[in-house]
Order: structure tokens, then C-alpha cells, then sequence
């Protein structure tokens, strides 16, 4: 509230003693008075006006807004489209079968969001596949397939891994072909003979894996530019000779 002084005007010894000068001096008293109320109602009319009403209003938004980011920054948390996606789970079936496809496992699996690409086979130190891993895009995916591992008889057994085990595992993606029976004597010219024709890595080494007590056989990894090139020419030539020995062909998944 606003409050205003008014200094009322002293009346001397000869306005109370002459009627005619008292008359004019309320007159004057009234006027003063008149002018000083309109005076008093214009203030206040300024200090309330829409110009003054409109630059104490942004005061209020700046406060209402700084009270409502919070509660947008718990909103946006909350929903799930704005929040980082799930991490991928891991699992590994065994497998007895020496010929399996990725696709076989896909279909196993069906429904549960699987890629070639989300699976890798394990193969042993002789290039016999002992078990498959897979990277499942969600624990709900890797739930499901553990369903269908049991609504058909567990075929398959799926167990869940460490991620690392996915990690360290290599994928030949089909583009991997394995030669064996190559003679101790063979050397890589005697395999670019073999693969005459064809497009590969030349950049390969020919190694001896077990196959049984104090045996042994001459192995060699061929990588193909892609899955097409290997089976084509493993259609081709496998069952060819090495210097007059037998080898054979087979593409690792």
C-alpha cells in the first residue's frame, strides 16, 4: 500500500474572526483538498497500470518455467523411446552334427530374432563343430528361445554365456573353405594349382591337425571374397588331387 502526507494548512487568529474570511479560506481548504484526492488517484493509477501489469507478469512465467523443467527432464527419462536400448544376451547350444547350416539354427530358433549374423559355430582343433554360440538382441529373445528349446524336446539345450566367449570366437561367415589331405610334401603352389580359376586370399598357410593316435593331416584355410565363390568352388573341386593324393573340401560357417 501506498501512503501519502498532506500537510493541512494552519488557520491564523483572523480567519476565525472574521466570518467572510473563514467562508473563503474552506473554499480554498476544499480546493486544495479536491486537487491533492485527484493528485493521490492518478498516482495510484500509474502504479497499477497495464504497462506496469505486463513487466511484473514475465516474472511469474520465469517462475512457473524453471518450476517445470524438472518435472519435463522426469518425463523424458521416463519414456522408453528415449532410453538406451537393451543389451544383447548371449547363449550356446551343443551340437553332435558334423554338418550343420546357420540356417538350421535360425529355424530352431524361430521367432526369436536371429540374423546369420548372430551366429557364430565353434569348431574344434580338428575343424568339427562342437557347439553353436548365439548373440541374442534381448533378454525377452533369449527367454523365448529357451521356450522353444523346451516345447521341442531339447534338440538343442541353450545355456547363457559371457559375451566374451562371442567376442574371442571367429566367424568364417561361409566364406571360409577347409582343405584336407594335402601330402607332407605339398606346398601353397601345389593348392593355387588346385584353385586355378578361382578368386581367393593367396595369403594362406597349409598346417597339421589330430585325427587320431599319432596321426595327423595336412589342413589349409582358403578365404573366398564371398559365401558364393566358397561353395562354388567347393562344388568344384572338392574330391581333387594334390600331387596325386585325394583332398577334401568344406565350407566352415
Amino acid at each position: 500500500m501506498f501512503q501519502f502526507f498532506f500537510s493541512w494548512p494552519t488557520l491564523n487568529c483572523e480567519e476565525t474572526r472574521s466570518p467572510a474570511r473563514s467562508s473563503s479560506a474552506k473554499k480554498k481548504r476544499r480546493e486544495k483538498m479536491s486537487k491533492l484526492c485527484l493528485m493521490a488517484k492518478n498516482a495510484l493509477k500509474s502504479r497499477v497500470s497495464p504497462l506496469n501489469s505486463t513487466r511484473i507478469l514475465p516474472s511469474f512465467r520465469s517462475f512457473s518455467t524453471e518450476g517445470g523443467e524438472p518435472q519435463q527432464d522426469s518425463s523424458s527419462s521416463a519414456d522408453p523411446f528415449l532410453q538406451p536400448p537393451q543389451g544383447f544376451v548371449f547363449g550356446r547350444v551343443n551340437i553332435q552334427a558334423k554338418y550343420m547350416l546357420k540356417t538350421d539354427i535360425i529355424h530352431y530358433f524361430e521367432g526369436c530374432d536371429l540374423s546369420p549374423a548372430n551366429v557364430k559355430v565353434e569348431y574344434n582343433r580338428a575343424y568339427n563343430p562342437t557347439g553353436i554360440l548365439l548373440q541374442f538382441p534381448s533378454q525377452s529373445a533369449f527367454d523365448l528361445g529357451v521356450k522353444q528349446s523346451i516345447r521341442k524336446g531339447r534338440q538343442y539345450r541353450l545355456e547363457k554365456v559371457d559375451g566374451t566367449q562371442w567376442e574371442l570366437m571367429p566367424s568364417y561367415d561361409g566364406k571360409t573353405v577347409l582343405l584336407q589331405g594335402m601330402p607332407r610334401t605339398a606346398i601353397p603352389e601345389d593348392i593355387e594349382r588346385v584353385l586355378s580359376g578361382f578368386e581367393f586370399d593367396h595369403n594362406f598357410q597349409i598346417f597339421s591337425r589330430p585325427i587320431g593316435m599319432n596321426e595327423f593331416i595336412r589342413c589349409a584355410l582358403i578365404r573366398f571374397p564371398t559365401a558364393l565363390d566358397a561353395v562354388s568352388a567347393f562344388l568344384r573341386k572338392n574330391n581333387s588331387f594334390c600331387q596325386n593324393s585325394p583332398i577334401t573340401m568344406r565350407v566352415l560357417q
